[in-house]
């Protein structure tokens, strides 16, 4: 099953990247940037979660993104893919 079956991520499973975060991988406390949500911009499309290489993003009830930062390399990858620029990655304190 190779890449040259999906034409863009609308293709993409309903699934994220990697399916489980360990104790291992809690990458939270090394990384320079964080990602920052805003609800008001969302409109639930769900990239963010899609391309997350961890799996740090979650979905809450209402269908809004949840983002885990204990486990969150920030890489940047969900604010990148975001269309509507809900998430922006700012410097970490």
């Amino acid at each position: 099953m190779g890449m040259e079956k999906y034409k863009g991520y609308q293709d993409l499973p309903l699934m994220p990247i990697t399916d489980t975060s360990s104790e291992a991988n809690q990458t939270g406390f090394w990384k320079t940037f964080k990602p920052v949500f805003d609800k008001e911009k969302c409109i639930k499309c769900n990239i963010c979660w899609k391309f997350c290489p961890e799996p740090t993003i979650s979905l809450d009830e209402e269908g809004f993104p949840v983002i885990e930062l204990f486990h969150c390399k920030g890489c940047g990858i969900c604010a990148n893919e975001c269309p509507k620029d809900a998430i922006k990655m700012v410097l970490e304190e």
